[in-house]
């Protein structure tokens, strides 16, 4: 039996899809669900001169989605029926594998729940794979939806 579920979200129609499933073991378990976004650190820093405006256009816009990925999840907790409690997180300047494994450690997550782009080939090996990451890396279970 899962207490505390932990999503990892970043809006896509994949995360979506996690979300659902997210939301539907968080009912069937009454298991506390944590929605964490993460965002990468700005890509540019260190290469020449780092324009400010730049870094600060980068966070505003990663907050936002953040802020619409989350509100999406509140929005499929609300229509699954039953109250649930669901923490929202953000965390940046983190990779997206080590920010998911570090939220899960410190919420005590029983289980992940993350999405997959279901890329393969050269898009796999060149982007890499939060998902398979995730499995590699997790102590404990994840729950890769695709």
């Amino acid at each position: 039996m899962f207490k505390h579920i932990l999503l990892a979200t970043d809006g896509s129609a994949a995360s979506e899809r996690a979300a659902r499933a997210a939301v539907d073991l968080a009912r069937e378990q009454s298991a506390v669900l944590t929605a964490v976004y993460v965002v990468d650190p700005y890509p540019y820093l260190g290469i020449g001169d780092t324009n400010p405006l730049g870094l600060h256009a980068y966070l505003g816009a990663a907050r936002d989605h953040a802020a619409e990925a989350h509100a999406r999840v509140l929005q499929l907790a609300e229509q699954s029926g039953k109250k649930l409690d669901v923490r929202l997180r953000l965390l940046e300047d983190v990779t997206a594998a080590k920010g998911i494994l570090a939220a899960a450690k410190e919420a005590g997550a029983d289980v992940i729940v993350a999405g997959s782009h279901g890329r393969t080939g050269l898009d796999n090996l060149l982007l890499g794979s939060v998902a398979a990451k995730l499995a590699a890396l997790s102590p404990v279970s994840v729950l890769i939806v695709r």
